[in-house]
């Protein structure tokens, strides 16, 4: 029967705010190949971001955009007041999702990265809804 269906989109990701930046990255990528960035400027990323992405980094089928020597990996990074001390920490996308939601004003930041040429991108952002938390 119908009412014994699941609303579309129960889903953490639907109880969350998101900010795709796909078009930003395809901007950037572009302006690469072009020459208006060099290599240095889009393969830039932190230290502490290639550690996380070492440790914590989840794979993915994605080749790097810039390389294509490696398989890109996801890093979740939450912020939030409620958050406390595990505020800006790094976690993997289903925990990042969770705590997220379980925190109505906090956010999910979602980078891409390649372990081999240190390429780094926010691919999404997620933010609870004062509805989420539940």
């Amino acid at each position: 029967m119908a009412g014994d269906r699941k609303p579309l989109g129960k889903s953490r990701r639907a109880e969350l705010g998101v900010i795709d930046y796909t078009l930003a990255k395809r901007a950037l990528l572009r302006d690469a190949r072009i020459g208006v960035l060099g290599l240095t400027d889009v393969c830039d990323a932190h230290p502490e971001l290639m550690r996380a992405a070492r440790h914590v980094g989840e794979p993915t089928n994605n080749d790097c955009p810039v390389c294509a020597k490696e398989k890109l990996v996801l890093l979740a990074y939450v912020y939030g007041d409620d958050l406390k001390a595990e505020s800006g920490r790094v976690w993997s996308i289903q925990t990042g999702l969770k705590m997220t939601a379980a925190h109505p004003g906090s956010s999910c930041y979602v980078v891409e990265v390649c372990r081999h040429c240190q390429w780094n991108h926010l691919k999404e952002a997620f933010t609870a809804r004062r509805t989420a938390a539940v």
